[in-house]
């Protein structure tokens, strides 16, 4: 048995012979090493993650309701806070670090913004970048942005119906359930629907 194990030590290069005579535990690339590369990975990643979902926000439907309000989305293109309110809710679940892949793009934020049309995720081309903006920016619990972005989208020819959930589950439907409790004096109902 002793032989047996010279005999393939012997065969190995000078340096892992050296290493496996000094003891794997010390050597970087030996057991051990791998061991902590791999924990130290596995923390790192998970401390990165923490961060970013720190800065990430689910917001609740009364205090979304007054930052849009606050942001004068009230009746802007014809679309009430009734509108702006339902659409992140079936795109995000109002969720601020939310992104999905659809159709070749990535959808980010809380509005979920296709890397497509209005922002640049360094990845996708983009075919319209109307408000210049970096897709990550809109990860973070900040909707300033995202907001400003929306409202590029919201005036383009295609208004809200660049987002097929508001199309499917806003368009044309009582919308003040969306604001009821909200205390607040906004109209819950737009005037737009999908046909117009």
């Amino acid at each position: 048995m002793v032989f047996a194990h010279r005999a393939q030590r012997s065969r190995m290069p000078l340096v892992l012979n050296r290493a496996f005579e000094s003891g794997a535990k010390s050597w970087p690339g030996g057991p051990m090493g791998v061991i902590m590369q791999t924990w130290v990975t596995v923390a790192v990643t998970l401390a990165t993650l923490m961060v970013a979902t720190v800065d990430a926000k689910i917001y609740k439907r009364c205090e979304l309701a007054t930052k849009l309000e606050k942001a004068g989305l009230s009746g802007f293109k014809g679309y009430s806070v009734g509108d702006w309110l339902c659409m992140p809710h079936y795109e995000s679940g109002s969720d601020t670090f939310v992104d999905h892949d659809h159709d070749g793009s990535t959808g980010y934020g809380i509005f979920q913004l296709s890397s497509t049309w209005w922002c640049n995720n360094g990845i996708t081309p983009t075919q319209n970048l109307l408000s210049h903006q970096s897709c990550y920016n809109l990860l973070s619990h900040h909707i300033l942005d995202d907001i400003l972005c929306a409202r590029q989208a919201v005036s383009s020819e295609n208004g809200m119906t660049s987002w097929d959930s508001w199309t499917r589950h806003c368009s044309g439907h009582d919308l003040s359930e969306w604001l009821k409790g909200c205390n607040m004096h906004a109209k819950a109902n737009s005037k737009k629907t999908s046909n117009s």
